[in-house]
């Protein structure tokens, strides 16, 4: 994550019907939504939220899926943790320890995805 893909982030984010789209996905986690039910749920015509997902996806922060005749958007969790990442990276003037607890309890409902070595 760099200064340049972390401000694609959080531009994406700074306009009030991608921030609803983004978290609107981020409570359908795992399974997504069709980009339909994503403008019909905001009340926001599909052409419009077409172009919003658009912008989220080359934001890194909303992936997609062709299901049969319908494309399925899901937020990309593991990208928002990178941006946040990158924000609390250095964190606390060298001491981690103070944000500890901030960092743990980011998102608290989804953490990250753990790796086996089976």
């Amino acid at each position: 994550m760099d200064k340049i893909e972390t401000i694609d982030a959080l531009a994406a984010l700074a306009q009030p019907t991608r921030l609803d789209a983004f978290r609107t996905l981020v409570m359908h986690e795992p399974d997504g939504l069709p980009a339909g039910e994503i403008a019909r749920l905001l009340d926001v015509p599909h052409n419009t939220m077409s172009t919003h997902l658009a912008v989220l996806t080359r934001a890194g922060l909303v992936q997609s899926e062709r299901h049969i005749r319908s494309i399925v958007y899901r937020a990309a969790l593991d990208h928002l943790r990178e941006v946040v990442g990158f924000l609390l990276k250095d964190c606390c003037a060298g001491h981690p320890e103070i944000c500890a607890p901030l960092v743990a309890n980011l998102i608290p409902c989804c953490p990250p995805k753990e790796v086996r070595h089976d």
